[in-house]
């Protein structure tokens, strides 16, 4: 059972060769006078709600998406088409909620380049991702901590909460010398990848004055990713799914109560799997 499903269990809107007159380019000419461009989308979303009731308000309106792409590539300015087109697919993703994932191809027909040809072209990929997110917090106003925590992320465009657990106190682990904590998790939607997400939330974890001196040790807000997708990584830095996150009931009873059926893809278990495990082990 996969996490999210893949881009053949949607269907497809496409836009094809959308003309849109700019100013993007490197050479002075270009910004200055201007030229052609023409952008193909390939918006992937599940239209079966809006098909089987013939509804217009639950799919999206690919007329005002043309407009939206128009207004957009024309009110901003590029030297590169290939910033153009991450630009233009990250805006796409903000925008319009119902589509999981779009590929956009600028076409420039009219590049400066001395040899025949028929256009130049940039394509992107950007899909949103899912990831769960672990929060603690044992010092000052936890429950505060945490909560504020999750605000700035509903805040942030890039990320979006999908599900919050309730507050759950707990024992501190490893380092036992230290007050309880507050523990939580959240779902989230998000269009960051696995590093620019850990860069995100530890500059969440500074604006709550999390220090790191004592391993395990007391924290205002500590923000860990348990899982991104089914994805399998690790360097230095960052290791998904989080690697001990089997032996902590603080990190398994939070998530599931959202996500009990979210498979860790390492162990091929659901999280209600594994926390009836580490039951069976501490009882």
């Amino acid at each position: 059972m996969a996490q999210e499903r893949s881009e053949r269990d949607y269907s497809l809107i496409r836009i094809k060769d959308l003309k849109v007159f700019g100013h993007h380019g490197v050479f002075q000419e270009e910004t200055d006078s201007g030229q052609n461009f023409y952008v193909c989308v390939d918006a992937y979303q599940n239209i079966v709600p809006a098909a089987s009731m013939d509804e217009l308000m639950l799919t999206t309106n690919y007329a005002d998406m043309c407009d939206f792409i128009v207004k957009f590539l024309t009110e901003n300015t590029y030297k590169l088409i290939e910033t153009a087109a991450e630009e233009l697919s990250k805006s796409l993703l903000l925008k319009y909620s119902l589509i999981y994932s779009v590929v956009v191809e600028i076409k420039k027909p009219e590049a400066p380049i001395g040899h025949p040809f028929d256009y130049v072209s940039v394509v992107r990929k950007l899909s949103r991702h899912k990831a769960v997110l672990s929060l603690g917090s044992n010092m000052e106003d936890r429950e505060k901590h945490i909560r504020d925590a999750i605000a700035e992320l509903e805040d942030d465009p890039s990320t979006n909460v999908i599900k919050a657990s309730g507050m759950f106190e707990t024992e501190p682990y490893g380092y036992t010398d230290q007050a309880k904590f507050i523990n939580c998790a959240v779902s989230v939607s998000t269009l960051l990848e696995p590093s620019d997400l850990l860069v995100y939330l530890q500059g969440i974890e500074a604006k709550h004055n999390r220090v790191r001196e004592v391993h395990w040790g007391p924290r205002t807000l500590d923000i860990d990713i348990v899982f991104y997708d089914d994805l399998v990584y690790g360097d230095s830095a960052l290791h998904i799914p989080h690697v001990d996150m089997q032996n902590r009931s603080f990190v398994l009873e939070p998530i599931c109560e959202i996500e009990p059926g979210y498979i860790h893809p390492v162990y091929n278990k659901t999280v209600l799997q594994l926390l009836n495990e580490l039951r069976e082990k501490e009882n």
